[in-house]
């Protein structure tokens, strides 16, 4: 019996252990990978993080690279393993948790590798979870490459011949320009070319320095302002969007509408010459594996800043658990403190009325 078990071994769940084991708490992370910092590792090689290094500590470790610096997933991995070894958290990987539910006031956790039992439980698994590709996709014939960002790694994983990228976030734009730099062939973009950027740097100072200076990533998804930005889309950060699209081998289709074995229909052509498609198309979440789970329109928990409408149950790591900042490396620790101290103050609550 545990007082917490949290579930997800990442940025948020080794925060929540951190302010657990300040607490006293006996606490187990249970999480899915084979190794920490696994769900980083995963991503494509090239992937680097938008913040430099003095907006990516959690509490009591600073990252460790050189101020300015902007890390790649295999420093994030190597930091997380480091942080983990410096307070000897309580975890066990390769351990998927399958089900949640709550019987007694006890929690149970069913997993591939048993039960687990605790009085309460943090979920810190993250809005990733589902990779998600249109179904039109499994139309499209076997000899045409096909991967989604989670699973992309580098250009010459890709077959000879042109590409088609689709999705206009960072992700997409990213791939969009590694592959096209990378090759001759045609590299067809299928999402939104009228996008907003905003540079890494402005005026020498880093984007997240002003961002720090303004306020901007602490106005709560609540305030008029959050609602506002949360709602709108979301600029693409770091990357020249022009100077990409500007490339002789780079062509715009607009939008990815259906596919039929080797023909792949958008709303500016069809093209029947396609060798390789990315699908940067995003993720969905999947939280159904927890018993009385009250979710949204979107399949997110309903919460009040990570506290869940099952008592004991709680959620960190969210994309606007709180605000703009709740789902970055650096501001992550501020939601742990929250609920840390909510977990504190029920406490002392139930303490004063015994």
């Amino acid at each position: 019996m545990y007082d917490y078990i949290i579930v997800g071994a990442a940025q948020a769940g080794l925060s929540m252990a951190y302010e657990l084991k300040q607490l006293n708490k006996k606490i187990l992370i249970l999480d899915k990978e084979s190794e920490v910092g696994a769900s980083w590792l995963r991503r494509w090689d090239s992937l680097k993080l938008f913040t430099p290094t003095e907006f990516n500590n959690l509490k009591g470790l600073e990252f460790p690279a050189k101020k300015g610096h902007y890390p790649n997933k295999y420093e994030v991995a190597d930091y997380f393993k480091k942080y983990v070894a410096k307070f000897n958290f309580p975890l066990q990987l390769n351990t998927l948790v399958e089900h949640i539910d709550k019987k007694d006031g006890i929690f149970k956790l069913t997993t591939d590798d048993g039960d687990f039992f605790a009085y309460q439980v943090v979920i810190a698994t993250g809005p990733f979870h589902i990779p998600y590709t249109p179904r039109f996709s499994e139309k499209i014939d076997s000899d045409i490459y096909q991967s989604h960002s989670n699973y992309y790694k580098n250009p010459d994983k890709l077959n000879d011949g042109p590409s088609l990228v689709v999705g206009a976030g960072d992700s997409g734009y990213q791939i969009l320009d590694e592959i096209s730099e990378h090759t001759n062939h045609k590299v067809y973009f299928a999402g939104d070319t009228n996008v907003s950027t905003l540079p890494q740097e402005i005026m020498g100072k880093t984007l997240w320095w002003w961002f720090t200076k303004l306020g901007y990533l602490d106005f709560s998804k609540k305030s008029w302002f959050g609602k506002y930005i949360s709602q709108g889309k979301q600029p693409i950060i770091g990357t020249d969007v022009k100077g990409i699209l500007k490339r002789k081998n780079v062509i715009p289709v607009g939008k990815c509408l259906n596919a039929e074995e080797n023909t792949i229909v958008t709303e500016k052509k069809e093209i029947n010459d396609i060798e390789n498609i990315v699908w940067a198309t995003g993720y969905r979440p999947n939280f159904t594996w927890i018993d009385g789970l009250e979710l949204d329109k979107d399949g997110y928990p309903i919460h009040e800043r990570g506290v869940s409408n099952i008592k004991g149950l709680y959620f960190i790591g969210l994309p606007w658990l709180h605000t703009r900042g709740s789902a970055t490396l650096g501001g992550i620790k501020k939601d742990a403190t929250y609920l840390s101290e909510f977990i504190q103050q029920q406490k002392e609550n139930k303490a004063e009325f015994a």
